[in-house]
């Protein structure tokens, strides 16, 4: 039978010290739980930036003074669609995305799961895995697919069949994607047929096409000349010469502002009217291919990494290390244009390490690989020649396998550069590779590393022991 206790005595009891400490802890156990839960909301509605730090080693997450400035101009509402089964969102893609959008209030993101809501694929004619990019101003969309957020080896996985992640490219398909959805201005290019010319690659004309360029063929000669909506002309690799209509046609249009740009073909063959149009603008094409002693590629000197000029409009932007790759090219040298009003430029050159190469031998020089020709017609007119000495720098087997260089940025430059209304807004992938830390000189180093210093410490604490132990 339980004792009765009077109530003056239990309440004298919740007296006692023991009492008020219990009472005082449970206080604070309270207190702190309500603190962390107020902690937690505020934390919840903190920018992705702020919330959360990058410790990817890469920068993954870091978004460069390129897209900034650019989203700091925006001034139509964008809206990103994310199209992705929920769970199976790379973080990566989810995490960037939510740090871009909060650079402009004129961003929103919203995730769609495909699967529960399969009608969403059909509303944005997009596939599963993919983030649609909508400007509600013009009503232009864009779709960006994952694979090309992150990129991969396509090579490794034909010869091991395992998928390597090379590119982590959210921050350049955004950009460029946000940059064609807002625009309005586009430009129609024709490629020249007609003198056994190669087709562009699908890849440049993708990426002309999200630059607003409108790619069609022509052929001077059947088709009448060139039509007045051409606003650039491109001749991709001819192996046999301009007619002398052509080059009449071709110096016309030039004149009257036109721009064009001409990739030299790695067959050499007599041109003799292309070469006198190029010689106009003060442009020559030397004789051989162009080797590099300095920076070539795999012991290959006909396959070397030109200089990037640093005065160029069209090569300015890329860091030191930016690189480019090219092979059979054709040497170019600069001479006086046959008018006062022509300047020409050089973007990419060889190194003073390169030379030209015949079947007669060498001679050793610094070449020009891309130069370009500009001459004012009027105060609203410029005629623009850019000429590439290699057509490999947009191949199709560069742009494919070496996802880290940048001829494709070069080349788009290179045509958005002629125009003041459009432009091409360039920004690197981040690497996915692995990096391994070397050390030159690798034997001394590895004597002290991996012997010296180890035997150094053994002997060290045996000796520490011993005399612990006498003790």
């Amino acid at each position: 039978m339980k004792k009765f206790i009077p109530f003056n005595q239990l309440k004298a009891q919740f007296r006692t010290t023991k009492s008020r400490h219990g009472s005082f802890a449970t206080g604070l156990i309270a207190l702190a739980v309500v603190i962390v839960i107020i902690f937690n909301l505020l934390v919840s509605q903190l920018p992705e930036s702020w919330s959360s730090l990058d410790v990817s080693g890469r920068d993954l997450y870091e978004i460069s003074d390129t897209s900034k400035e650019f989203l700091q101009t925006l001034e139509d509402d964008i809206q990103l669609v994310v199209l992705a089964e929920e769970g199976s969102l790379d973080q990566r893609i989810e995490r960037f995305v939510n740090r871009y959008a909060e650079l402009s209030e004129h961003i929103s993101v919203e995730y769609i799961d495909p699967v529960q809501y399969p009608s969403a694929l059909t509303t944005y004619n997009a596939e599963q895995d993919s983030i649609v990019v909508i400007c509600e101003t013009t009503e232009e969309q864009t779709t960006i697919p994952f694979t090309d957020i992150i990129q991969y080896d396509e090579t490794s996985y034909y010869t091991t069949g395992q998928y390597t992640e090379t590119a982590f490219d959210a921050e350049g398909q955004l950009t460029s994607a946000i940059n064609l959805v807002t625009s309005d201005t586009s430009k129609t290019v024709y490629t020249l047929n007609g003198h056994q010319e190669s087709e562009l690659p699908s890849l440049v004309t993708e990426q002309m096409e999200k630059s607003r360029f409108s790619v069609s063929s022509l052929n001077l000669l059947t088709d009448g000349g060139i039509p007045e909506d051409c606003d650039l002309l491109i001749c991709n690799a001819p192996t046999t010469d301009l007619a002398d209509d052509e080059l009449s046609l071709l110096r016309e249009y030039l004149e009257a502002g036109g721009h064009f740009t001409l990739l030299l073909s790695e067959q050499e063959t007599d041109t003799p009217n292309f070469d006198a149009l190029l010689q106009t603008y003060g442009i020559i094409t030397e004789n051989g291919y162009l080797a590099d002693y300095s920076r070539y590629y795999q012991n290959n000197p006909y396959i070397f990494f030109p200089v990037l000029s640093s005065d160029s409009a069209i090569t300015s932007e890329f860091s030191e290390d930016a690189l480019a790759l090219i092979y059979n090219a054709r040497g170019l040298t600069t001479t006086t244009p046959e008018r006062d009003t022509i300047t020409t430029e050089t973007f990419l050159t060889g190194s003073d390490q390169g030379a030209m190469v015949t079947e007669d031998g060498e001679t050793s020089g610094t070449y020009a690989v891309a130069v370009s020709a500009s001459e004012e017609i009027d105060d609203d007119t410029t005629a623009n020649l850019t000429v590439y000495g290699a057509n490999s720098i947009i191949a199709e087997d560069i742009l494919s396998a070496f996802s880290n260089v940048v001829n494709l940025d070069i080349f788009m430059n290179s045509l958005t550069n002629d125009f003041s209304d459009i432009s091409n807004i360039s920004v690197e992938a981040k690497s996915l590779e692995t990096t391994y830390n070397t050390i030159s000189g690798a034997g001394l180093w590895s004597l002290l590393l991996i012997l010296i210093i180890p035997l150094t410490i053994l002997i060290f604490g045996l000796i520490h022991w011993l005399k612990r132990r006498k003790y």
